[in-house]
């Protein structure tokens, strides 16, 4: 094992070499308290600073010693350059508000099955519970720890779920419309909703491995209970559900896949989507240039995970005035935005002060302003500890507080970049792949670019008067990329159709083949979006205000996301046709 010194440590190490040749003793090579080797010296003192270890050793300790050598004694002082702490007063409070809409959105969700599709929406609840069941079950498994935005996966996953389900009954109501008995219809059902749910699941499952190679801390755990979901769901629905509804079949019970107010909805529509295409470019043409002209001049309201700098939410025991408070800390903070967090009595205060500065010496400073500043606001008697630590039962203080850094702050923006355009990329090339034209390709990709930018936009547009809060940050990605997933699966189950009727009316036109095919998906787009918007909407409303944001996102993803596959993929996909002799091609 070679080693070679700087300037100083020769001189040293002559020094040391010297006094162990004349005392015959040995120099240890020790890191964290533990020999290494012991070698001597045979030669005198070693000048120049380059040194040789020889001895009866093997391949692998030369190299474990080398390591050791290259370790050294590093003085390295580890600094926090990411921290979010939540008291247990208000974590509390958060995970409940996230149970209650978890059984709240369940509970519509079972009832709007069964509803819809009778006897078989039962087996479909069943299906759903013993999905949630696995999901939970999974994760106790690996021992997760299961935060808000966690919690919001396994909830979207109740959606995606329903959705495959949703696949299948319509699949098998379509095939006894055609007149085949129950027993060939529920097989042909099942087999060919089966390429649209592992395509749609497929495209969504993607851009959560995205999310989840490019997310950190709670980012990643939605990633996880939403892939773990995907695999769950398809499991439940296609072969839980089969296995109940086969076994009714087989003893001779009845089975119904519908109500009789339910039965004939969305059968017998012909609405011709491509001739009002021009009117939707138009129309999201509009919406799309505002969201753009809103994101250049007012921009987004950026959390510290994409600036840095230290958020606190503070909570009174009085309804107080944000504009009050931002003037009693300005001259103390120099920078400080504050705005209502949920009840009026509880503000977000976030500063950039000393945001290049790390260590505790400063978490306290501004802790100590915090507190001397907003005296005159907080209740008599009250102690720094108290307004800064607190009991379980905490009522007034310092709730929670987040903390990153510049840098971390950089990589966060820079991952949620990557992540965004690497789930585009691989959509894009898995759908070039499935469906071997890129004019479908560019179909999803565009209504995708569109879905977000209108997103985009409406946050920009809306974030200062909005009664809840709508920061940009790790969850809002999130957020974004979800709704990229559900709108490409949309999409997908809309393109997996067209391709089926290709290869069925070969002599139709393709713009009959086209609006036929979107005509025959209106009943499972609007159902699968109704169905996510009742999960998404009871989070939203009883999910807690640290989460409403992020929901918000994913209302209006899906509201979006279920227009653009009906009138921008498809169009653009049809638009993109160049000539007779291709689109003839492709009916063949």
């Amino acid at each position: 094992v070679s080693m070679q010194m700087n300037t100083q440590g020769a001189r040293t190490w002559e020094n040391m070499t010297g006094k162990a040749f004349r005392e015959a003793t040995n120099i240890a090579i020790v890191l964290d308290d533990i020999v290494y080797s012991a070698p001597g010296v045979s030669n005198g003192a070693i000048s120049g600073g380059r040194s040789e270890i020889t001895g009866n050793f093997s391949l692998n300790e030369a190299i474990d010693l080398a390591n050791v050598l290259r370790a050294g004694k590093l003085p390295a002082a580890a600094e926090i350059i990411q921290s979010e702490i939540v008291g247990p007063s208000l974590g509390r409070e958060a995970i409940q508000s996230g149970v209650y809409s978890f059984i709240i959105a369940l509970i519509l969700v079972l009832v709007w099955m069964v509803f819809y599709y009778g006897t078989a929406g039962i087996f479909a609840d069943v299906a759903l519970v013993l999905n949630i069941l696995l999901i939970f079950g999974i994760l106790a498994g690996l021992g997760a720890v299961l935060t808000l935005p966690g919690i919001a996966g396994i909830v979207l996953t109740i959606g995606i779920s329903v959705d495959a389900n949703v696949l299948i009954f319509e699949r098998v109501r379509e095939e006894l419309k055609k007149g085949k008995g129950l027993r060939k219809a529920i097989s042909d059902g099942f087999n060919n909703a089966l390429s649209s749910i592992l395509d749609a699941n497929i495209t969504t499952g993607l851009t959560a491995l995205i999310l989840f190679v490019f997310g950190t801390g709670p980012i990643k755990g939605f990633a996880t209970t939403l892939l773990i979901g995907i695999a769950t769901s398809l499991f439940t629905a296609i072969f839980i559900t089969r296995f109940f509804i086969d076994a009714r079949n087989e003893k001779g019970k009845s089975l119904s896949f519908g109500t009789r107010l339910t039965q004939s909805l969305f059968t017998n529509i012909n609405i011709s989507f491509l001739q009002k295409r021009k009117i939707a470019y138009i129309v999201s043409a509009i919406i799309v240039t505002i969201s753009l002209l809103s994101l250049s001049f007012q921009g987004l309201n950026q959390g510290v995970d994409f600036v840095g700098g230290r958020s606190y939410t503070v909570r009174f025991d009085n309804i107080i005035s944000p504009s009050k408070i931002q003037s009693s800390l300005i001259p103390s903070l120099g920078s400080a935005e504050v705005k209502t967090f949920g009840e009026e009595n509880q503000l977000k205060i976030t500063t950039n002060y000393k945001v290049d500065v790390e260590g505790l010496a400063v978490d306290n400073e501004i802790q100590n302003i915090l507190f001397e500043s907003l005296q005159s606001f907080l209740p008599d008697g009250l102690t720094y500890d108290s307004f800064v630590n607190g009991a379980e039962d905490k009522k007034v203080g310092i709730m929670s507080s987040i903390k990153v850094g510049p840098t971390i702050a950089d990589d966060i923006k820079k991952n949620s970049f990557l992540a965004v355009i690497g789930s585009l990329i691989v959509v894009f090339l898995y759908i070039l792949l499935r469906f071997r034209k890129w004019q479908f390709s560019l179909g999803a990709v565009a209504a995708v670019f569109h879905d977000v930018l209108i997103v985009l936009g409406i946050f920009s547009l809306t974030y200062k008067v909005m009664p809840f809060n709508m920061e940009i940050n790790q969850a809002f990605i999130a957020a974004v990329l979800t709704v990229i997933g559900y709108s490409l699966n949309d999409t997908v189950v809309v393109f997996d159709r067209i391709r089926e009727y290709v290869g069925e009316h070969t002599k139709w036109k393709f713009n009959d083949t086209v609006n036929a095919a979107l005509n025959s998906t209106l009943s499972r787009t609007l159902n699968t979006s109704l169905t996510t918007l009742i999960v998404l909407l009871a989070i939203f409303i009883f999910g807690g205000e640290s989460i409403r944001g992020f929901m918000f996102a994913l209302i209006v993803g899906v509201i979006v996301g279920t227009y653009s596959s009906v009138f921008i993929a498809t169009p653009v996909m049809f638009d993109t046709q160049k000539g007779k002799a291709l689109e003839k091609e492709i009916e063949k």
